[in-house]
């Protein structure tokens, strides 16, 4: 085996796999392997020209025959250039396949323009070497994301095998995800269900809106409580997308707290000068990730981790009053 690949490997297709598409049948001709594919890790591999039917390159969506040779290559992991970050991170739950950890506001997930080894990524390096990379990923382990001022809880992928599974959760919508939401006003309606189809804004680069072309984005939504011009809600989301819930919200006329992109100054000028200040001094935005659960990707078993109110947006909730909601 060339030292560039970690496995080089032809497949004969045999008659209970004829017809399937050929990114379908890499997934069931590698499934007892410990290389094993996903469908879109498949695709991956048939794009950048590492497999081959019957000795010549294809597409993803090709059909497969009985008999038909299947050559496939996994190229080794990319060198990565990630460093580790030295920072105090609480971990709720740590295994063989997945570390769930608890993400303050102001650590960025993953590196990115202006944070390239201090983020979320490295500090899980320094406490977990061999974070699965992947083939050629600068986010080892990476399932799903929060803002970078945002806070809330994460699980995170030790193994490939742990990450494929992790992701095809996220994409079936059975991951269980709650957020709390410090928000200027109140909704029109005590619950909700917000749907809409988010783009990159045309003139703000940093902002998503709603608009006609877009990825679909839903969030559920109920009020749990409200006082003082402000109200908390409990967000559930039903997709995941970039700025989901801050976009939603601000639409709906109920922007979050602190929030430098969504917010408005003449919402902060309606609160008491009390209210006012501790917001201004606020460190990230009043939006925390507080509940997730998961099928763990080895036993099945249905994981579920709760974080109380982090230190960063506790005094703001004891003012308002919001702690025991």
């Amino acid at each position: 085996m060339s030292a560039r690949f970690k496995l080089q490997k032809e497949f004969i297709v045999s008659g209970s796999l004829h017809s399937l598409r050929l990114d379908r049948c890499l997934q069931e001709l590698t499934r007892a392997l410990p290389e094993a594919l996903s469908r879109s890790k498949a695709a991956e591999l048939i794009d950048m020209g590492l497999v081959a039917l019957n000795g010549k390159p294809t597409k993803a969506s090709s059909k497969v025959k009985e008999g038909d040779l299947v050559f496939l290559q996994i190229p080794e992991a990319a060198p990565s250039s990630l460093q580790s970050f030295e920072r105090p991170l609480k971990i709720y739950h740590e295994d063989s396949a997945v570390v769930v950890v608890s993400k303050p506001a102001g650590l960025v997930v993953h590196p990115a323009a202006g944070h390239a080894q201090d983020t979320l990524v490295n500090v899980l390096l320094g406490k977990f070497p061999d974070l699965s990379v992947g083939f050629h990923e600068q986010r080892p382990g990476i399932v799903h994301r929060l803002d970078k001022d945002t806070s809330g809880i994460l699980v995170v992928a030790k193994t490939h095998q742990a990450l494929e599974n992790l992701a095809a959760q996220f994409k079936a919508k059975t991951v269980h995800r709650l957020y709390h939401a410090l928000v200027y006003g109140k909704p029109a309606v005590s619950s909700g269900r917000i749907e809409s189809f988010l783009a990159r804004h045309p003139v703000h680069r940093k902002k998503f809106h709603s608009a006609a072309q877009g990825k679909r984005a839903v969030t559920h939504f109920r009020v749990l409580a409200s006082a003082r011009g402000l109200s908390l809600l409990e967000c559930r989301l039903e997709t995941g997308r970039t700025h989901q819930i801050r976009v939603h919200l601000s639409e709906k006329e109920c922007p979050i707290v602190g929030d430098p992109i969504y917010g408005t100054p003449k919402r902060l000028k309606a609160l008491s000068q009390e209210l006012a200040l501790e917001i201004n001094a606020l460190q990230g935005i009043g939006l925390h990730a507080f509940e997730l659960g998961f099928n763990h990707p080895v036993t099945g078993e249905f994981l579920k981790f709760h974080e109380d109110w982090p230190e960063n947006l506790l005094p703001l909730v004891q003012k308002i009053g919001f702690e025991n909601v």
